[in-house]
Parts: C-alpha cells; sequence; structure tokens
C-alpha cells in the first residue's frame, strides 16, 4: 500500500498493549459525518505492519459505508493483530481487549467499534469496562447482540435490488444462487434464499459445514470451484479479496452480491466485472445491515421495527446506485463512490474553518 493512502486518515494509533503486549491498532478514515465507527478485528497477520494495512483499508471502506447509507458516523477500525505462532489463551484473549478498551476510551466517544471477524458479542462486554462505545453487546448487558441477523436482512434486501435490474423481477424463484461461506450470515441467506424458490448451492473452507450444509438440503461445491460454476447469483459471504482480475473472469453470474467485506483485491477488478456484463454490488453498500441496526437501535433509539425498516432502506440505495450507474456509463462501485463523496462533501463545504 502507498503511503499516499495512509494520509487519507484522520488518526491511526498502533500501541503495543501493556497487558498483552500486542500490537493494539485503531484507525479512524473520517469523521467528516460523525464519529467513526468500525469494528474490532482480531486475527493473525504474517507481521503487524499487515494489520495495520488492514485496519487502513477497512476504515476507509466503513466511511463509504456509512455515508452511503445515510448515517451521521465516520468510518473507523480496530485490529489486534496476533502472529501466526502466539497462542490466543482466554487470558491472553481478555488482556489484549481490556489494552484496546483502554485505547478505545481515550478517544473519548470520537471511534467506536462492534465485533468483527475473530470477536464478538461477549468480548464487546470486556470493552464495556473502559469504554460505553462498544456496540453489539448481549442484550442482558445492554447491547443488540449478535449483528448477523440484520446483516443477513440487508443482504437480502440489496441481492432482490439486483435481481430486479438484472432479471427483471425481485424474485430469486428458480434461480441458481451459488453462496461462498457457510457462516451465521451465509446460512441465514441460504435458507432465506431457499424458502424462496431458489436453487442453493453453498461452498466453505471449511469443510466441517459441508455436513451442515447438505443435511438442510443445500448442494455443495468445493472452494476451488465456487467461483466458476454455474449461476445465476454469487453471493460472497466469507473474507475479502476473493474478487481478483483472475476471479473475475471465470465467474458464470450476472449478479454479485454478498455480505464480505473488501471483496475486491484492487479497484479495477469492478471495471473487469462490468467489462464482461456482471453487475457487482458494492460490498460496503449489501454488507452495512449490521452497523445500521446496531447504531440505530443503540445511539439513535429506534424501535426494533423502524430500525429494521432502516436496513431494508438496503434496497432502495442499491436501485439508486445500478441507475446511476446505468445511466452514468460507470460502474455501481463509481456511483456508490460519488453518492457517499458528495455527502461527505456537502458536510465540508458546511463546516466553518477553525
Amino acid at each position: 500500500m502507498g503511503m499516499t493512502q495512509a494520509f487519507e486518515h484522520e488518526d491511526v494509533v498502533v500501541r503495543r498493549g501493556r497487558r498483552s503486549g500486542l500490537p493494539v491498532i485503531i484507525a479512524v478514515h473520517s469523521r467528516a459525518l460523525g464519529p467513526a465507527v468500525g469494528g474490532c478485528r482480531l486475527r493473525r497477520y504474517d507481521t503487524w505492519q499487515h494489520g495495520v494495512t488492514d485496519a487502513l483499508r477497512l476504515s476507509r471502506a466503513m466511511t463509504y459505508k456509512a455515508a452511503a447509507a445515510g448515517l451521521n458516523f465516520g468510518g473507523g477500525k480496530s485490529v489486534i493483530a496476533l502472529d501466526q505462532g502466539t497462542e490466543l489463551t482466554p487470558r491472553l484473549r481478555e488482556a489484549a481487549l481490556e489494552d484496546l478498551g483502554e485505547l478505545i476510551a481515550s478517544f473519548q466517544g470520537s471511534y467506536r467499534t462492534g465485533p468483527d471477524i475473530g470477536t464478538g458479542p461477549e468480548d464487546m462486554v470486556v470493552l464495556h469496562r473502559f469504554s460505553p462505545h462498544a456496540y453489539c453487546a448481549p442484550e442482558e448487558h445492554g447491547g443488540t447482540g449478535n449483528s448477523g441477523g440484520p446483516t443477513a436482512t440487508g443482504v437480502l434486501a440489496a441481492l432482490h435490488a439486483g435481481t430486479r435490474q438484472v432479471f427483471g423481477e425481485a424474485s430469486c424463484r428458480g434461480r441458481n444462487v451459488i453462496i461462498s461461506g457457510f457462516g451465521s450470515v451465509g446460512s441465514d441467506l441460504a435458507d432465506a434464499l431457499a424458502a424462496e424458490g431458489a436453487r442453493v448451492l453453498v461452498s466453505d473452507i471449511d469443510g466441517c459445514r459441508k455436513e451442515a450444509a447438505l443435511a438442510r438440503g443445500y448442494e455443495w461445491v468445493e472452494p476451488d470451484q465456487a467461483y466458476a460454476a454455474s449461476a445465476d447469483i454469487l453471493v460472497p459471504a466469507a473474507v475479502g479479496g476473493v474478487l481478483s482480475e483472475v476471479s473475475a473472469q471465470q465467474i458464470t453470474a450476472r449478479l454479485v452480491v454478498g455480505p464480505a467485506n473488501n471483496q475486491l483485491t484492487d479497484e479495477h477488478v469492478a471495471d473487469a466485472l462490468a467489462r464482461r456484463g456482471i453487475v457487482w454490488v458494492p460490498d460496503f453498500i449489501a454488507s452495512a445491515g449490521g452497523i445500521i441496526y446496531a447504531l440505530s437501535r443503540e445511539s439513535e433509539h429506534y424501535s426494533h421495527r423502524a430500525a429494521e425498516e432502516r436496513v431494508l432502506g438496503i434496497s432502495d440505495t442499491v436501485s439508486h446506485i445500478l441507475e446511476l450507474a446505468r445511466s452514468s456509463g460507470v460502474t455501481p462501485l463509481r456511483a456508490a463512490q460519488q453518492i457517499a463523496d458528495r455527502r461527505i462533501s456537502s458536510v465540508d463545504e458546511q463546516a466553518s474553518p477553525v
């Protein structure tokens, strides 16, 4: 990553945790629209610098996610970087979370977090010892719990908007849908699409999930075949970085929409997909349901029903993006970025000089 991208960010803090000894990282990309939000990722990296790169990339995506969703929040991300040889004992995990909680508290509400890869609602309880600004703690601790349900709801809304644009009707009945990643969100999506009448094929790098998928009546596709297999719709629902110049040439689906973050290895892949007539709904749009729901409930005190309606609004956002892309002759990625940039710029223009 070039240094120019780092300079887009308002704050990048890397600290050696005094309890855990682990690198603890917070990157704030933008606070133009409000406090920065972005989940806490606890995972292994080849080097701690790769953890910083991840935080920079993901926090930038969060800025666009919040802006395009109409939220009054900016983008941030936190990372606890484990090296390949460190055993993550329960004691080390708690110590690392306490280190992160202490760092979050130093931001005094200008950076707020929630669960991400490697963390969950229970971990937010540990962060709450230091700062109230940790979303999605279990309901008994005053949070909204696991965000998987609202995320899946948002992806379905995005998928139906995309299906309407590509196939002329919102229903997925009779469509072949490949879901790459059979975790909590992927399995929710599979169930909903199957109930709708779609033929669901599932893939996951964790072979242990094959039995569960087959038991629920889904067909199995080996991971190395997931993107090339015959399908109408492809749903990336696992880790990011899966859509490359190479895989873009293999995809048979006409619509790609899913919850995985940072799906593109490079933004030029969006152009490669468009050249092949494949409609890709930007990941930061499709995956926004979880953060929309959590912020609506926990920061803006919406009811469950009102927050869910806001999540369903992702359908209108996707329709707007795809129509703008079509009428302007740009990719859906560029259209989504333009919408987000306009919103951020309008706030910047109104801001008084310090």
